[in-house]
């Protein structure tokens, strides 16, 4: 190899380089949720994995973690348990954990019976996919976390899987 073909080869390898970070910025970048969305998740008719429908009534007025969730997505699957830890640590702190499964309401059943939650999960399917969407989720990714202070507006958005560490951080400034 000639030191031409290493330049050309080295130029190229730091293009792709230069490429992928500002393709990986863009890709992990959210919005936060509009005060129309998070209007519009209130209002939406939410139902429980049984058919029941949800009172969102009893979410205003409160901190509210929303995760949009499927029992298909490995990342979201492996935040439950840290998620349902902190719901019921900080239930007594007017903060309330609500997951919303972008999947069919058999198969959330099915995942219920063998990962329990204490948090309300209520079914979201392709009209809660095109809410997370809405509500700052460009890329329709999974999972997807917003947090909505007490007052109804959203303070803080996660694409991908949250740490212990953020949600705590985010809850505590939403306090």
């Amino acid at each position: 190899m000639n030191r031409r073909q290493l330049v050309a080869i080295c130029g190229i390898s730091l293009l792709a380089l230069l490429a992928g970070v500002l393709t990986s910025q863009w890709i992990s970048k959210t919005g936060l949720a509009s005060e129309p969305s998070v209007k519009a998740f209130f209002a939406n008719p939410w139902q429980t994995p049984d058919g029941k429908p949800a009172n969102t009534a009893q979410w205003q007025g409160k901190v509210l973690i929303v995760n949009f969730w499927a029992s298909w997505c490995p990342p979201c699957v492996e935040e439950m348990p840290t998620l349902d830890l902190l719901s019921q640590e900080y239930l007594q702190q007017n903060v309330l954990f609500v997951g919303i499964g972008i999947d069919s309401p058999s198969n959330i059943r099915e995942f219920l019976k063998s990962t329990p939650v204490t948090y309300p999960i209520v079914i979201g399917g392709l009209e809660g996919s095109n809410l997370s969407k809405q509500m700052g989720n460009t890329q329709g990714a999974l999972p997807y976390t917003v947090i909505i202070n007490s007052k109804g507006k959203a303070i803080y958005t996660k694409l991908g899987k949250i740490s212990e560490e953020e949600l705590r951080k985010s809850i505590k400034s939403a306090l």
